[in-house]
């Protein structure tokens, strides 16, 4: 009996294992599945597609050792393009110009003086043409030469001398009129005058020439001009930049040095002038050039101090000896202004020559005779224009034929 239960009980055990075991595993297939953590791998190396393909990933491709890499044949190696070869680059000498001859230079520029000649020359003709040389046809004439600059006593001694001259001719032709008329202007302008530019070197040295003026007149431009007529009647020049209050004024003159070989003294800007005038001199001496020529601050001739500059610079220039020319710069379009500027700079300096510049700009050819009777210098150059040769040595007779035509 007691071996029927002991069975019993072991049966009913099984079964409930049984049972047990069978609810867990439906229990197990309703649970959803664990979530699992996402895996980042790096996107495969890209490979440009071919045409018509499809990004794809990378193939590997085979590689050749040093071993199985063919070296090229003898005559492929001989046809090999050589190396090239490096050419070291040659700074060539700038090509010095030759500046025109001076002879003559004048003559070649009559044309510039056009807008003076019709207004001048040609309103005098015009003027002493007339059948009846009244006491307005002679008013006319004085004024004519008063708005060219003539001057008023140069103007009263010209008209007078016309006056006498036609009474005594009587009748006129065009010819006779213009000879008598260019007779009077060129013995206005003066004819005994000495208007050499003193470039010649001498025992002490070379030549030292000055060249002065206000700001604006192209005094900078008309020292570089210079230097290029010198050259061209075969001087050495040495350039002195002592304008130093302009910026540039150095850089200026130098290039104008630069084109015809003439070699550029210069300092700092706003150094002291006089010192390097000083120093061009000395150099001058050293390379046994014929002429120096030194440009000189552009100040204002109402400016006392800066006047007083333009003194000292001569001074120090003459330690080495003297001085041969003074060079005035005047710009022939500022008319009496320019009377005035020439006044105060030639009690500051001995002015030996003018130096007119833009006298084709202007209908006031009678500067000429005006700023020449105010000073009692001769004028020894004038501009004609922009060009490099446009700087003429002054010629009376020329210069008259210029104004009236022929």
């Amino acid at each position: 009996m007691e071996y029927v239960i002991l069975a019993v009980v072991i049966a009913v055990v099984a079964v409930g294992a049984i049972a047990g075991l069978v609810v867990s595993g439906r229990r197990r297939q309703q649970l959803p599945p664990k979530s699992q953590a996402p895996v980042i791998t790096a996107p495969p190396t890209p490979r440009e597609p071919a045409v018509g393909e499809e990004a794809a990933p990378p193939t590997e491709e085979p590689r050749r050792t040093v071993e199985e890499v063919q070296l090229p044949t003898a005559p492929e190696a001989e046809a090999a393009p050589a190396p090239a070869e490096v050419v070291e680059a040659v700074e060539e000498a700038p090509v010095l110009e030759v500046p025109e001859p001076t002879a003559g230079r004048l003559v070649r520029l009559r044309s510039r003086l056009s807008r003076s000649q019709n207004s001048l020359g040609k309103g005098l003709l015009a003027l002493l043409s007339r059948e009846h040389l009244d006491e307005d046809t002679w008013e006319e004439i004085e004024e004519t030469l008063l708005t060219a600059d003539v001057g008023v006593a140069p103007t009263q001694e010209l008209v007078e001398r016309l006056r006498t001259r036609v009474k005594v001719l009587g009748t006129r032709t065009p010819d006779e009129l213009r000879g008598l008329l260019r007779e009077e202007l060129i013995e206005l302008i003066g004819t005994d005058s000495d208007r050499t530019v003193h470039s010649t070197k001498h025992e002490e040295g070379p030549a030292v020439v000055l060249v002065v003026g206000v700001n604006g007149v192209g005094k900078t431009t008309t020292t570089g001009k210079l230097a290029r007529v010198l050259v061209a009647d075969g001087r050495k020049v040495v350039l002195g930049a002592a304008d130093t209050f302009r910026a540039a004024a150095a850089d200026q003159l130098q290039t104008w040095g630069e084109r015809v070989g003439a070699r550029t003294v210069r300092g700092p800007e706003g150094g002291d002038p006089a010192s390097i005038a000083f120093d061009a001199v000395k150099e001058g001496i050293a390379e046994g050039a014929d002429t120096v020529l030194v440009d000189t601050a552009g100040r204002l001739h109402t400016k006392t101090g800066l006047m007083d500059e333009l003194g000292k610079v001569k001074r120090v220039v003459e330690k080495h000896g003297p001085v041969d020319e003074v060079l005035l710069v005047l710009d022939a379009t500022t008319g009496q202004n320019g009377l005035i500027q020439a006044r105060v700079f030639a009690e500051v300096v001995d002015i030996t020559g003018i130096v007119l510049t833009k006298l084709d700009g202007t209908a006031k050819g009678g500067i000429v005779v005006a700023v020449q009777r105010e000073l009692g210098v001769p004028v020894k150059l004038i501009g004609l224009g922009e060009g490099a040769d446009d700087l003429a040595p002054f010629e009376p007779g020329a210069f008259v034929d210029a104004l009236i035509g022929d």
